[in-house]
């Protein structure tokens, strides 16, 4: 059931976006809340990716778990903290998207 170990990982990295968001919120871990939503989103991404991997390639999960990640953060770093939307930053997160289509497509 390859599939399933790639919902795994989509949740994975949608709770990355999660707990760097998170941890942004908690302010260097001083906001209780926070801080403890950051903590258990952060296990639980580790938890279903560990579980993807049991599937999929190293590289290709990991690869792919970060660059939801990554991508994710500069989406909620733009709406939410007001991060600046410059082309290059536009350009250097579309690459990173092609990336992770690319490993996707690839994949066994």
């Amino acid at each position: 059931m390859a599939w399933l170990s790639w919902v795994y990982l989509l949740i994975a990295g949608l709770l990355e976006i999660a707990w760097s968001a998170g941890m942004k919120r908690s302010e260097g871990f001083t906001r209780g809340g926070w801080s403890a939503f950051t903590i258990v989103t952060a296990v639980a991404s580790f938890l279903l990716l560990a579980l993807a991997m049991k599937q999929l390639p190293l590289g290709t999960a990991y690869a792919v778990w970060v660059g939801i990640g990554v991508a994710g953060a500069f989406i909620i770093g733009a709406l939410w903290f007001g991060e600046p939307l410059t082309p290059a930053r536009l350009g250097s997160v579309a690459m990173i998207v092609l990336g992770i289509v690319g490993l996707k497509l690839s994949s066994v």
